[in-house]
């Protein structure tokens, strides 16, 4: 666990030793495995490939001579735990909403925040701010939090109230000086990640906005995964005209397209990333 304000750490999430490829071919109509899921199949997979969440992954006739089967055959089978203890502790948060850019210094982070101040102006709306950019947290700076401290109570972690109806997590309410790096590699920012998911007690919101960092990294893979089932009710991406930006944009909306190509795979319609429809009074913003 990470311990707010001292001695900060990390346990690295369970190994993920499954192997899938960037692409995958599309399972037959209705096909599903054991477990409840559309099968996940490697584009350099046998032809009768069970898929590589199935129970008899790697083991079934069907997987001898695939370069994949001793991957799958160690790999863990069914639904992560830690993807239902998310959804689980989201479940009474409405609509979740990921602010994303390609390139960073386009104002993404000052989008989220006015984005988060913007809902929370109407009293009885609910809000939550989630800043995932671990590497460089800007949420105390733009929220004039700096020096917040995060308490951990019986029910997890209490995140920083802005106002009576807005609350804010992020690494740098966890840091003992704000200036220090953190220099982590991806497991350690995907086990915090979902630490912030899953002990983070937000209780009931109208709206949880995700300010992530740019790019299409760790963090991003990590966020998308663990609100598998949770639910994703849209993506912003935020950019500037000039070409060096929307080049990275572009790259930003394939790897929304391939989300929810790979969401569709696991849930369904409802898994979808789709675009954020606000409410009518609250397009204004």
């Amino acid at each position: 666990d990470v311990v707010p304000r001292s001695g900060l750490h990390c346990l690295t999430p369970r190994a993920r030793c499954r192997r899938t490829a960037s692409t995958a071919s599309t399972p037959p109509v209705g096909a599903m495995t054991t477990n409840g899921t559309a099968p996940d199949v490697p584009a350099d997979a046998n032809e009768s490939c069970p898929g590589t969440n199935a129970e008899a992954a790697g083991r079934a006739a069907a997987c001898a001579g695939c370069p994949n089967q001793q991957a799958c055959a160690t790999a863990p089978k069914g639904v992560d735990p830690d993807v239902v203890a998310v959804a689980e502790r989201l479940r009474d948060v409405k609509h979740k909403i990921l602010v994303l850019s390609g390139k960073g210094g386009v104002g993404k982070s000052t989008f989220a925040s006015q984005l988060a101040y913007g809902l929370a102006a109407h009293s009885e709306t609910d809000v939550g701010l989630l800043d995932i950019d671990i590497c460089g947290p800007s949420a105390p700076i733009m929220f004039h939090q700096q020096g917040a401290d995060v308490h951990k109570s019986n029910s997890g972690w209490q995140p920083v109230y802005v106002t009576e109806n807005l609350a804010v997590m992020s690494i740098g309410f966890l840091l003992p000086n704000p200036d220090d790096a953190v220099v982590w590699r991806g497991p350690r920012k995907n086990g915090l990640i979902k630490q912030f998911l899953k002990d983070t007690e937000w209780g009931a919101l109208d709206f949880l906005v995700v300010d992530a960092p740019p790019g299409t990294s760790d963090e991003h893979l990590s966020i998308v995964q663990y609100l598998k089932h949770a639910g994703i009710t849209g993506a912003l991406i935020i950019t500037t005209p000039q070409e060096v930006a929307m080049a990275d944009v572009r790259k930003e909306l394939s790897f929304c397209k391939k989300s929810e190509r790979t969401r569709d795979r696991s849930r369904g319609e409802h898994g979808r990333i789709r675009r954020a429809r606000l409410p009518r009074e609250r397009r204004r913003l």
